[in-house]
Order: structure tokens, then sequence, then C-alpha cells
């Protein structure tokens, strides 16, 4: 039996979502076995470029032809940054304070629509940004002498991974306005892969059988991410299917809690929830603009 529409998009954003907390976790457990963040990045940037090459293969070399290569370049350095500071952050962080951190990219990106892309920011985005924004301040609480509960230069990385996020959804619409999704997928892997290569080798250390295989699991399951994020909005409305993506919070939140005893307190809640009320916001005005 096929699920309709929205429902089949759900399940898929929500599969997204399971696998943006799986990945979180690889990151902290391959962490721990002091493993460099830079191997495992490597790792990420390798299992992305073997899940397109099939494709690239078939379709030749002249897939990568482009006219836009400092925006690939670009696009592939935000991608770099923007995973390399979010695997900081979730050293620095509980796993609910960096998650909820995270969303904070789709704030950034409304701030920057309007002057980048010329895009109309409505009403409702603006609000859900200024909204977010307020629980942000309410999760550090700076009245209380600068954020006792929480590591600032955490907040920092973190905010700075989602600021470079919404570089790499800016890139992205400028790309596909003339390139196809092939050509964009290639390009980023590309990048990613020679971009962290002399930091990987720099930092490299010997690797054992059981951490070999915790890289191997990173590299082939996290380029999932992707995948399900793509056919869960070719399967459902967006509107219906966006607000799945924010279901990684209470998973990860409960597995910080499980694993790691880790329970941000009353104040830290209440301004996730705000942060997490502008997100899903911004998201569903997004949504409704396409």
């Amino acid at each position: 039996m096929t699920l309709p529409g929205n429902l089949r998009g759900a399940a898929l954003m929500a599969g997204a979502a399971l696998l943006f907390a799986y990945e979180a976790l690889m990151i902290r457990w391959l962490s721990a076995r002091g493993i460099p963040l830079s191997t495992q990045l490597l790792f990420r940037c390798l299992g992305q470029v073997v899940w397109v090459a099939p494709a690239l293969l078939a379709a030749g070399p002249g897939v990568l032809r482009t006219a836009k290569p400092a925006l690939h370049a670009l696009r592939g350095v935000c991608s770099l940054l923007t995973w390399g500071l979010y695997y900081v952050s979730l050293t620095l962080l509980d796993l609910a304070t960096a998650t909820v951190l995270s969303f904070t990219n789709v704030m950034f990106t409304t701030l920057l629509a309007g002057p980048v892309l010329r895009e109309r920011v409505g009403a409702a985005r603006w609000a859900g940004t200024l909204v977010g924004l307020a629980g942000i301040a309410v999760m550090l609480r700076p009245w209380e002498g600068a954020g006792a509960e929480t590591s600032l230069p955490g907040v920092a990385v973190a905010l700075v991974a989602a600021l470079t996020w919404c570089g790499i959804t800016l890139s992205s619409r400028m790309l596909t306005r003339t390139e196809g999704t092939l050509t964009i997928i290639g390009w980023v892997g590309i990048i990613t892969s020679l971009g962290i290569l002399p930091l990987a080798l720099w930092q490299w250390r010997p690797l054992g059988a059981v951490d070999l295989l915790g890289l191997g699991l990173l590299a082939v399951v996290t380029p999932g991410i992707l995948w399900l994020t793509t056919e869960a909005f070719r399967a459902g409305e967006a509107s219906a299917v966006a607000p799945f993506q924010y279901l990684r919070l209470p998973v990860l939140a409960g597995l910080g809690w499980l694993l790691y005893a880790e329970a941000p307190d009353g104040m830290a809640w209440a301004g996730a929830a705000v942060v997490l009320a502008g997100a899903l916001l911004v998201s569903l005005a997004e949504a409704r603009r396409r």
C-alpha cells in the first residue's frame, strides 16, 4: 500500500531527523575515542562522494562542467565550515543545546535572503526570526552573569556554524537557477573532501578496527540525510513536511539525558522552546512561499 504524499513526506523527513540524531551520537562517541574531528569530517565528505559516484560515472565528466566555479567553491567552503563547526559544538555543548542552536540557520537565512537573493521576506518570516533571536537571549540569560550554565565558546561555535549553514542555503538557491542537482552535489563532495584532506592527514592517528567501523558507518549513513530530505519535499507539501525536521531535538535531548546525564535547566528549556517556535514559524512561512 502506498502512503499518501504528505504522510510519506513526513515519514521521510522524520527519518532524516533520526539520521541527524545518529550523526550527533556518532560524533560524540568517536570523539570520546580520541579520533580527531578532521578524520571524522574526512570520512563524512568521502561518504558523500561515494554516494553520488555511480551517478557521476553514468553521467560522464561533462556533468561537472560549470560556468560558476567560484559559487561552487563558496558552497563547498560553507559546507566544510558548517559541519566542522557543528561537530565542534557537539563536543562543547550538551546535545539539546547544540541541536537547538543549529536551528537558527533558518533565521540567518531570513536576515540575508533579502539583500543577497533579492527575495521578499514576509512578516511571518521576520516574526519567526525575531522570536528565535529572543530565544537565544533567554538561553544565554546575560542578566545572570554571562551564561553560568552554558559554554559561551560552544554557543559561539554553534552560531557561526548556523551562519555558514545559511551560506549553504543561499548559495544552493543561487546555483539551482542554472545548475543541475548532480553538478552541485558532485562539486560539493569534491571540494569538501580535498579541503579537509590536508588537516586530516596532519592530525592522523592510527585507527583500530572498531574506529574504522564507526567511521565507515558515519560515511555510509550520514549522506542519507540529504537524500531523505530531498525525497520528503518531493513526496509531500512543504508546509506539512518541514516541521518534522525538528524531531531530532526531543530525540537527542532524551538520549543526552539517558547516555550522558545531560539535563538543561528550566531557563535553558524555555529559551530552547522559543528558538524552536521561531524556527518552526520561519520554516512554515518559507514552505508556504514555495
